[in-house]
């Protein structure tokens, strides 16, 4: 059983630039998570951008619907940015139909070195490999059907609708 993770940006991905006290992309994080997990699934990872999800358009979005479209595997992990991992969940609801699609990100940048990405990453790859086709979105241990979420911006997590 083959999982396909697609990294868009969002928090997974920053990095922390210390002299000017900015967050920027530079490469993926996937990798090291997943070795830091000690996975061993098998997975193929594919980087379809590296943007802060605030910056997503539609253009963007057809993105990972078509490479969701065509990838042979049915089992599928999107790693966004949270604010607006939501709306991306909502069209890939209506476009893609039998594969199990999973949308997860993190409120702590990798690179910080506390960040809740290793946890949300591992939460979603489970999933992907035991939940049926759907869209869903996992943060913090669980999974949320799409369009049964939204992300509380007063706790920082995610609260079911």
């Amino acid at each position: 059983m083959s999982i396909r993770i697609y990294v868009t940006g969002g928090t997974f991905d920053k990095e922390y630039n210390e002299l000017t006290g900015e967050l920027f992309f530079k490469d993926t994080h996937i990798q090291d998570l997943l070795s830091l997990g000690r996975s061993r699934l098998d997975v193929s990872i594919q980087t379809l951008m590296l943007i802060d999800s605030l910056e997503m358009t539609d253009v963007d979005r057809n993105i990972i619907i078509e490479n969701c479209k065509l990838c042979h595997e049915d089992k599928i992990v999107i790693t966004h940015g949270t604010d607006t991992m939501t709306a991306t969940a909502e069209v890939l609801a209506r476009e893609v139909k039998d594969k199990t699609i999973i949308i997860t990100g993190a409120m702590i940048p990798f690179k910080f070195g506390s960040s809740d990405g290793l946890f949300n990453l591992g939460s979603a790859l489970a999933f992907a490999q035991s939940l049926p086709h759907g869209v869903y979105v996992a943060m913090n241990g669980r999974y949320f059907n799409w369009n049964q979420v939204k992300k509380n911006k007063q706790t920082g997590f995610f609260d079911e609708i």
